[in-house]
This record gives structure tokens, C-alpha cells and sequence, in this order.
């Protein structure tokens, strides 16, 4: 337990600041025109990373949102929960309903990921054509998906906007805006809930680092510049659209830290 509460403490003091939330986004839009220079220049060493079926990739970054939503539920609903109660001094059933409220942003999160997947596989679709290697005494046929035109053999030649530096930028920006909360937090050093947030939070701080390590593979070894760049916009807007417009609004799931300014100093966690 002494390991995971240095490792907390030592990831809380990079991590969990404001400095943090606001130089991610200039990070990744960074990383997408370094990545595409040394892509473009063949400046990139050849390394396993560059293989699709790479462990990260598959076990990962295939299912970013699944480990996204899956670690923050619960990290989510016990800090809002104890926020609530501590800060505003409410009972059981306000704090509960608080820590729901808090939970929807998992729900926003999700019709994200969905509305944008399913858009860029719609213009995927619409801007493509299938290139098959038919034989000419073949006739030609014309396929209106990308899921028909592999099935038949063909290669699909459409605009890919990168679905990965979409969800690993939207990922990797609300997992540092949730754990804002340990700003605002006091728990006892001798708490069970210590622990549980402790390692609750040691596995997103790893979890954001595979996510934003895995934007620049992916900024390096595939896709184009304008469908990185514009799969990165994407989900930098989706972040901002939320946490910083529609989140300050009174009928939304609100912040980790309500009424807490972004460049607040205040950092109790750790007492």
C-alpha cells in the first residue's frame, strides 16, 4: 500500500494540475504535425508499432473507449460521491444524485464515440471507390460500402478520418479533466476509499500515457495529415463543447469541480 500511495503521489504532483489541462490539447495538435512530418519525410524507424495487430493496438486502443469508461465509472462515482458530501455537506441521497449527475458525463462521453464513429464510417463510405482486381471478362460491379468491397476481395479508396486520434485525444482530454477532483478532495491516509481511489487513479494516469503515446504512433505510421489533423480537431471539440462550455451550464452533468476556477492552487488530497 506504501508503493501505491508514493506512485499516486508522485503522478498526482505532474498530473493532476491545471498547467496539465491546459497544455494537453496544444500537446496532440503538436504531436499531429510532428508525427506527419517524420511520416512524410521518412524519418521512422521501423518497429512493431507500425503493425496493426501490435498488443497495444488490439487489446488497447481497438477498445480505448470500453477501458476509458470502465475505470472512470467507478473513479467518478466514489469522488463525486465523497466531493459532495464533504464540500457541500450533503446526506446519503443528495450525494448520490450528485455522483449520478457526475456519472452522465460517462453518457455524453458514449454518444460521442458513437455519433463520430458512425459520421466518419458514413464519409468514409460516401467518398469512396472499390478497386478490385475482377477479371475484364467479369462485369463491373459497384459496392456502396467499405464492408461490401472487402468482402469481394477489393481495396476501399475513401477519405479515412482517423478514428484514433479522434478517441485517443477525446480519452486522453476527459480522463485529466476528471481527475481534477483530487484538487478539491481530503481523504484520511488510513481510508479504505484511500486505496481504492488510489489505484482507481494510478490506472488512468497509465491508461492517459498509452493513450497519448499511442496518438503519436498513430500520427507517425498511418493515415494522412488532413485526416489526422481533422480526427484530432474532432475530438479536441467534443472536449471543449463539453467541459468548457456545455459542463459550466446548469443542466449538465457540471465539473469534477464545481465552482472551482481552472487555475485554483488548492490541493488537499495529499493532507
Amino acid at each position: 500500500m506504501e508503493r501505491l500511495e508514493w506512485c499516486a503521489r508522485c503522478l498526482r504532483a505532474r498530473l493532476v494540475a491545471a498547467a496539465v489541462r491546459r497544455r494537453l490539447p496544444w500537446l496532440l495538435l503538436g504531436l499531429v504535425f510532428l508525427g506527419s512530418a517524420l511520416k512524410d519525410g521518412d524519418l521512422v524507424p521501423e518497429t512493431p508499432m507500425q503493425n496493426k495487430r501490435n498488443v497495444l493496438n488490439v487489446y488497447f486502443v481497438k477498445v480505448a473507449w470500453a477501458w476509458t469508461f470502465w475505470l472512470l465509472l467507478p473513479f467518478i462515482g466514489v469522488t463525486a460521491y465523497l466531493f459532495a458530501k464533504s464540500k457541500f455537506l450533503y446526506g446519503p441521497t443528495k450525494s448520490v444524485l450528485a455522483a449520478l449527475r457526475r456519472l452522465s458525463t460517462l453518457l455524453v462521453g458514449t454518444a460521442v464515440w458513437y455519433v463520430c464513429t458512425e459520421l466518419f464510417i458514413y464519409i468514409e463510405n460516401l467518398t469512396g471507390t472499390c478497386s478490385t482486381s475482377s477479371k475484364l471478362s467479369e462485369p463491373h460491379q459497384l459496392y456502396a460500402t467499405k464492408q461490401e468491397c472487402h468482402r469481394n476481395d477489393g481495396i476501399w479508396n475513401g477519405f479515412d478520418i482517423s478514428g484514433h486520434c479522434f478517441l485517443l485525444s477525446y480519452c486522453a482530454l476527459m480522463i485529466v479533466e476528471e481527475m481534477a477532483v483530487l484538487e478539491g478532495l481530503s481523504i484520511d491516509r488510513n481510508s479504505r476509499l484511500r486505496v481504492v481511489i488510489n489505484g482507481l487513479f494510478v490506472s488512468l494516469c497509465f491508461l492517459t500515457m498509452i493513450w497519448v503515446f499511442m496518438f503519436l504512433c498513430t500520427t507517425v505510421y498511418f493515415h494522412d495529415f488532413s485526416q489526422k489533423l481533422l480526427g484530432a480537431l474532432v475530438g479536441l471539440a467534443a472536449w471543449y463543447a463539453t467541459y468548457r462550455v456545455w459542463y459550466l451550464k446548469p443542466f449538465s452533468p457540471g465539473l469534477p469541480l464545481p465552482n472551482i476556477p481552472l487555475s485554483s492552487k488548492k490541493y488537499s488530497y495529499s493532507r
